[in-house]
């Protein structure tokens, strides 16, 4: 019998703030890090990883709260996480002494999602599969049954969910065949980070339009005239038919995002991204009703699948991101993307911060595959930073995100590369 015979948890910076990559309105200076878990197991060769992301300063925290969940599946069977993740889930979500530290938000439930992430890894790796693939092996009623439906039937009802999976079933393996040979549209943030230059904003355009982008985003927040300056540069840089979208990372209170959108909708936005607090969902509400045809984006920061069918519900979100690590795992990401469909919302999710590209792209590849109504519609950011570092990086060309055909669910990190990132006693930040 195979068990889990440890919960090893590695706290790894990686140095971007030298360079200012990541920079925004709101994270001046961010070191992108990852709480980094690796469940070994009594078989040599497998393992299941999983990792929460952060931006330096508390990531030693996380990776505490990463291992006081973790360590809870040391000594059991891996048959049993395997062929039942979604007991897995709902023991560790409903625990009360967890749900007291905050119920889909904070530190503990990032902490399970981590952990669910290494569970469906070692899921997918003993199968032979990526994520996508074994998510896409379930038929809806074994989809339906993986979503703990408490706090969301009120909006999306199970038997509901299950027919739009079944309307989807029949078109899986022609889309699997389309995504295969032409991949998922990537948008590119690279360019657009607050801290860079004029210089290199325009060159990086340029360079993200040569390799086959047909959208980039740019950071705002800062200064409003900033903004439409920037915006111009880039505007003149990629030419009328690449789109613009823009990311205020929540710099902006209501009344102030919607001046400040009213200021650069004259850029046709493809859509504002978190133009305010990302809890505050009658704020995103009042926002869209404003700016109206400006669409707008949010998701990346919500914690759970109750904030997001709020968004829905009140019409706070046109774009709908999801982040592989901010929820609570595969299971609260299904559960939003179930109801993004219902909604009638595209989810284009958010990725960029090391390992992030890797792991959410399986979920962005299984909405298009089972649950999204076009596939065609849907996107996944990517930036162009620290895939060196992951085991199985992503693969880009000509702007398109490739399918993943290697086991498990990308989130593995290089073998020994806390020996070089491992704070603070990795050479890169000892030396």
């Amino acid at each position: 019998m195979t068990t889990i015979t440890g919960a090893t948890v590695i706290d790894l910076r990686f140095p971007t703030s030298r360079d200012l990559d990541g920079s925004d309105a709101m994270n001046p200076d961010p070191d992108y890090s990852a709480a980094y878990l690796r469940l070994a197991t009594s078989e040599a060769d497998l393992a299941g990883h999983g990792f929460v992301f952060t931006i330096g300063r508390g990531n030693d925290v996380q990776a505490v709260a990463v291992e006081a969940v973790a360590q809870r599946l040391v000594g059991r069977a891996v048959d049993s996480l395997a062929e039942d993740p979604r007991a897995v889930n709902r023991e560790l979500a409903w625990d009360s002494q967890l749900r007291w530290l905050g119920p889909e938000a904070g530190l503990m439930h990032m902490a399970i999602g981590a952990t669910m992430s290494a569970v469906w890894d070692l899921r997918a790796r003993r199968e032979g599969w990526p994520l996508w693939a074994t998510l896409a092996a379930h038929e809806p009623a074994e989809l339906v049954s993986l979503v703990d439906w408490t706090y969301i039937a009120d909006f999306l009802d199970p038997g509901r969910a299950r027919e739009i999976l079944e309307e989807r079933k029949p078109e899986r393996q022609a889309r699997i065949d389309e995504l295969r040979r032409d991949g998922l549209a990537a948008y590119a943030t690279t360019p657009g980070w607050l801290g860079y230059s004029d210089e290199k904003l325009v060159r990086l355009c340029r360079e993200a339009v040569a390799d086959g982008f047909t959208t980039i985003k740019l950071k705002v927040g800062a200064d409003t005239g900033d903004d439409r300056r920037r915006l111009g540069l880039a505007r003149a840089a990629v030419g009328p038919d690449v789109a613009l979208a823009v990311d205020a990372n929540q710099r902006w209170s209501v009344p102030e995002a919607i001046a400040a959108i009213s200021e650069l909708a004259e850029f046709d936005l493809l859509w504002v991204e978190e133009p305010t607090h990302p809890a505050d969902v009658v704020g995103h509400a009042t926002i869209a009703e404003a700016v109206r045809p400006v669409p707008i984006a949010t998701g990346e920061m919500l914690a759970g699948p109750t904030l997001a069918k709020q968004l829905l519900h009140l019409g706070g979100v046109q774009v709908l991101q999801i982040d592989a690590t901010r929820m609570g795992g595969p299971h609260d990401l299904l559960a939003t993307l179930l109801m993004a469909a219902a909604a009638g919302v595209d989810v284009i999710p958010h990725a960029g911060g090391v390992g992030l590209c890797e792991a959410v792209q399986h979920y962005a590849f299984f909405n298009a595959i089972c649950v999204a109504a076009d596939p065609r519609r849907l996107a996944l950011e990517h930036v162009d930073h620290l895939h060196e570092h992951m085991a199985d990086p992503v693969q880009v060309s000509n702007g398109r995100y490739r399918l993943p055909t290697r086991p498990g669910a990308s989130t593995a990190f290089q073998p020994g590369t806390e020996l070089v990132f491992g704070y603070p006693t990795g050479t890169e930040w000892r030396d």
